[in-house]
């Protein structure tokens, strides 16, 4: 299969593509679309950045086009439920983008801002509302969202869900939904909660896997340099003012050491910002903003508050802190090397992050290169 075309999708949302710039499927969507505008459950496990909205976006939109239907007050046609304010932003912008000009309603509800503007945006129905739980939760509790009519259920980052704490939520979510509808279910990881919740929620999914998590981007050109803790703000320092530096995603392990990281750069004339759960909704906004335009050109995140982070062009990952967790070593520089790029990863270890350090080289099943 060689383009949209093939796939069988309706002419406005082939319009939409070609707009965007995009021809080919990428093997998840190529994979998926089929099965899902067939009407099948699905149960796909695949990273952020293979480009999964898509795989999920266009079924839904396709059938809603194909079948038409009145809209009624406070209810949606399709719920998809994201782990963070700003993945839900993205997944939203990325339905608005596909149906342009076709007259279909999508709502965007997230915790962290006033519930008015999110309340009339579905007050007279919508084909599509992208959610985080606990906010879905609150609007239907106070009666402002109707689930009865739903009929396909997304739920994106599952493994994510699971580190937040949303799986009781979801499960609440579930149970106020049509037996019959279509439910499509995506995680980057597989363990056995996320495993139970997707045999709970998908009847007889067809299975779609890319990108298994123990394997790394092989154009990421991957090192690590081993600094003392204490000289890792420099060292960073010295690397950010290289001239082959483009846009640079910052991993630290802590809130208090992101805004400390920025505070240092910014002394040392780097231009920087940080996004994490401690900034307001319009602070995170802010921030990704100017990191996508480029304006602010270094983004220090917290692994949380990258979960969100889908942006094209990211010439750099620097681990500034190792993760704990070996599998969001490779969550890490995935955010790198998209759509054919190559680019770079450099991890800062010091003595205290050596048994980190194995971990991820166990996992990737690589020695990482020593930098200089």
């Amino acid at each position: 299969m060689t383009d949209f075309n093939a796939l069988g999708l309706a002419e406005p949302l082939l319009r939409a593509l070609t707009a965007t710039g995009y021809t080919t499927p990428t093997p998840i969507q190529e994979q998926a679309i089929p099965h899902l505008l067939a009407g099948h459950d699905l149960l796909g496990i695949a990273q952020t950045g293979t480009g999964k909205t898509a795989a999920f976006a266009l079924p839904i939109l396709h059938k809603f086009l194909k079948s038409p239907k009145p809209y009624e007050r406070r209810s949606t046609r399709a719920l998809v439920l994201a782990p963070t304010r700003e993945l839900a932003a993205q997944i939203a912008e990325s339905f608005r983008t596909y149906s342009k000009q076709t007259g279909l309603r999508v709502a965007l509800i997230f915790g962290g801002v006033p519930k008015g503007r999110q309340i009339q945006a579905v007050a007279q129905g919508v084909d599509v509302i992208v959610a985080t739980p606990g906010r879905l939760l609150d609007l239907f509790a106070e009666k402002h969202v109707r689930l009865d009519k739903t009929e396909v259920l997304v739920l994106d980052e599952a493994d994510h869900m699971l580190d937040l704490g949303f799986v009781i939520p979801i499960k609440r979510i579930a149970r106020e939904l049509p037996a019959q509808r279509q439910s499509l279910f995506f995680s980057a990881t597989m363990p056995k909660e996320i495993a139970a919740l997707a045999d709970a929620l998908l009847r007889d999914p067809v299975r779609v896997s890319v990108t298994p998590v123990a394997t790394t981007a092989e154009r990421i050109d991957q090192s690590v340099v081993f600094v003392a803790q204490s000289e890792k703000r420099a060292v960073l320092t010295r690397m950010l003012r290289q001239p082959d530096m483009g846009r640079t995603l910052v991993f630290a392990r802590t809130k208090h050491g992101a805004d400390r990281i920025v505070q240092h750069l910014t002394a040392a004339g780097v231009n920087a910002n940080a996004i994490h759960g401690n900034k307001s909704q319009g602070q995170r906004e802010r921030a990704l903003a100017d990191f996508k335009r480029g304006s602010v050109p270094v983004l220090i995140a917290t692994d949380i508050a990258a979960r969100g982070i889908d942006v094209d062009g990211v010439t750099h990952v620097i681990n500034f802190d190792l993760p704990d967790v070996p599998e969001s070593y490779v969550h890490r520089i995935g955010r790198t090397a998209r759509a054919g790029a190559t680019g770079r990863a450099i991890s800062l270890c010091d003595d205290g992050e050596r048994a980190q350090l194995r971990g991820i080289e166990k996992l990737i099943r690589a020695r990482l290169p020593i930098a200089a």
